[in-house]
């Protein structure tokens, strides 16, 4: 059973991705529903995920699939899954579909990943890209198994473990880590940002390697890990 503000938003989110072909923004949810602020949007999409109707996808903005829809939504035709910015093979507004995340193709090959956007190495973004060009990454590079993204650094909070703003970092796909891995970390369900992780009994600090930034100590609940810093590269 929903509550009258659950039942809400997943009617507005419905509304739009049929009518837009993207779900809407956490700012627009919330003007829509007459919240506050967008930590009221956080738990409702929370509870909408817990109880099956939506779930969230990794590494993207926006990046919710309706799952289901209660009875008294489902007077309109749902027309199956909807899977908006980011699942393989999915259809965004610019009409362009999105590449699959890419398997290793052997050390002596080059393998092209979709670079999906930036990531924060300095104070959390809200959101990665949209735009996914594609980037040529060694096969060495790859780990043997497991999909691989790219994503550009924007910041300058990793730079003493040697990542500065404006390079492109390769991440495997994983959603644990062990204690000093550097991966790319969500926040509260929405920021995404490239850190240190460390467990710390019930608690993640997520590290800089910048003297400049102070450490962030989030409740375990409040990060999940999407995936581990595997390789780097840099233009010059």
């Amino acid at each position: 059973m929903l509550t009258r503000k659950q039942l809400d938003l997943l009617r507005f989110i419905n509304d739009r991705v049929e009518r837009d072909g993207v779900p809407p923004s956490f700012d627009e949810m919330k003007e829509a529903l007459d919240l506050r602020s967008k930590s009221g949007i956080h738990r409702l999409i929370t509870a909408l995920e817990e109880r099956g109707f939506i779930r969230r996808l990794a590494h993207r903005a926006r990046a919710i699939e309706i799952v289901k829809l209660p009875e008294s939504l489902t007077q309109k035709p749902k027309g199956g899954l909807r899977v908006i910015e980011g699942d393989r093979g999915a259809a965004p507004a610019h009409g362009r579909p999105l590449p699959a995340r890419a398997e290793p193709a052997g050390d002596g090959a080059v393998t092209e990943l979709p670079l999906l956007g930036r990531i924060a190495a300095g104070a959390p973004i809200e959101a990665i890209a949209d735009e996914t060009p594609q980037v040529a990454v060694p096969g060495a590079m790859l780990a043997a198994q497991g999909r691989h993204f790219a994503l550009e650094v924007k910041g300058d909070s990793m730079i003493e473990a040697g990542i500065n703003d404006g390079d492109i970092v390769v991440i495997r796909e994983a959603s644990d880590a062990q204690n000093g891995d550097i991966v790319v970390a969500q926040v509260e369900g929405y920021e995404a940002t490239l850190k240190r992780f460390k467990r710390k009994g019930d608690m993640i600090l997520l590290e800089a390697a910048n003297p400049a930034y102070e450490t962030r100590v989030l409740p375990r609940g409040s990060v999940k890990v999407q995936g581990r810093l595997v390789g780097l590269i840099r233009m010059y």
